[in-house]
């Protein structure tokens, strides 16, 4: 679910348009779509669809799934349904508000006002509960618009899990001894639990839910992920009892479940956020046709969970092609990652004149640098804002620094690449360099 990884842009937010270069169609995954004023998909975004890191063998990523699918024997295994849906599969069936953030384009790649690449693994949720799967884990690709750094990447990978149940008493029977084997279970691990209530009055209870059934779905979530945090992160924090695996429960609000609950690890000194998770909403449920069912839903970003596990230090060495990186993961196991040559950084700076008429986001800039640079374009930060107090212009200054993972960058290749984004920036949205 779109639990975690909202995106909040650093500066000051500017406005977005249609950049230049778009025809009357794009083709996306083969086919052919038509374009509209809603079109933002962009070349590289496009490139990296068929990628799919998570099926490829002996990835960290493939690997940090297989590790989640096998703590969910049971469970119906989903890695393959098309990043293409409609804006009402990935925010209506799930209770967006009409003015969530996430809808707009300046967070969203659309290929037209109908079809747009999905957010988050719950725009598949209404279908796979629909077509009859009641327990099951969802693995994909998401995309949002997003900054450069080395944490954030505008593609990354989802775990999303559900279950569901009766909301009668056979359902209940089934959740209340399931809750007992993992009770049982956990007693017996090393793990330290700080927990929160199931039920308050600030992660209150729907009110077509009978209280004393949600307390027991929120029971098992909270069971059911307080063991998978110990097959994750149990073996890697020591198993003595003077250092336990710790996990802690905070109250969360999504408009999408209620109760709703974020987890954190204690891993290597420090709190780290891993999942969002909670009570499915009813209007989710409805939406599916499965009225008579209650559950509840998590999501994690394997990005996030394998770069804590593998010691990987930047996001961009996922998409590596380089053998020194990939050579270093083999299927099933996971080992800390050893960097080899970390090369010289080459930072260039751009001001620009905003005309009135500007329509650039600084996610559209982004994109313009990731199109033009690719994952040699190591951050971008913008380090300046200026509004000229008579004439009310607005200059911006960013900051792109420049720096392969795989090799030593020339000046003269630094020099081509920043000329390239200068030449485009004026062109796609008419700045005027300073």
């Amino acid at each position: 679910m779109r639990f975690l990884r909202s995106i909040p842009c650093r500066g000051v937010r500017l406005y977005t348009s249609l950049p230049a270069g778009h025809g009357k169609h794009v083709t996306v995954l083969g086919e052919q779509y038509p374009t509209d004023s809603m079109t933002n998909i962009s070349p590289t975004i496009i490139s990296k669809l068929p990628l799919r890191l998570h099926t490829q063998p002996s990835h960290p990523l493939s690997t940090l799934r297989a590790l989640i699918e096998s703590h969910f024997p049971s469970y119906a295994h989903l890695s393959s349904l098309s990043p293409l849906v409609t804006p009402h599969q990935n925010f209506d069936l799930l209770s967006f508000p009409q003015d969530h953030p996430g809808r707009s384009v300046t967070d969203s790649y659309y290929i037209n006002k109908d079809l747009m690449l999905r957010t988050h693994t719950s725009a598949h949720e209404v279908e796979v509960f629909g077509r009859g799967e009641t327990k099951w884990l969802l693995t994909a690709d998401v995309y949002r618009r997003d900054e450069i750094d080395g944490s954030h990447y505008p593609v990354f990978h989802q775990t999303e899990g559900a279950r569901i149940l009766s909301a009668d008493q056979t359902g209940m029977q089934e959740v209340e001894e399931d809750n007992a084997r993992l009770t049982a279970h956990l007693e017996r691990s090393n793990i330290i639990i700080e927990d929160v209530p199931h039920l308050s009055p600030t992660n209150p209870c729907q009110p077509a839910h009978d209280p004393k059934h949600t307390e027991l779905i929120a029971k098992n979530l909270k069971l059911s992920l307080n063991s998978l945090m110990l097959q994750l992160f149990g073996g890697h924090v020591g198993s003595t009892a003077e250092d336990p695996l710790r996990v802690r429960w905070i109250e969360a609000t999504f408009p999408w479940t209620t109760p709703s609950f974020e987890v954190e690890v204690f891993f290597r000194g420090k709190w780290l956020e891993i999942l969002g998770c909670g009570v499915v909403r009813q209007a989710t449920l409805d939406n599916s046709n499965v009225s008579n069912k209650l559950g509840w839903a998590f999501g994690l970003g394997l990005e996030r969970i394998a770069m804590i596990l593998y010691s990987i230090p930047d996001i961009r060495l996922f998409w590596s092609q380089d053998e020194r990186f990939l050579s270093q993961f083999k299927q099933g196991e996971i080992s800390t990652f050893k960097p080899y040559s970390r090369y010289p950084a080459c930072f260039k700076d751009v001001s620009f004149w905003l005309p009135e008429t500007s329509g650039l986001h600084e996610n559209d800039f982004c994109d313009l640098v990731r199109d033009v640079a690719g994952d040699i374009a190591e951050d971008v930060k913008m380090i300046d804002s200026f509004t000229h107090p008579k004439t009310n212009r607005k200059s911006v200054c960013y900051r792109i620094n420049y720096r392969s993972m795989d090799r030593s960058l020339s000046n003269d290749e630094t020099n081509t690449l920043h000329a390239q984004v200068l030449s485009q920036l004026q062109d796609q949205f008419g700045v005027e360099i300073r």
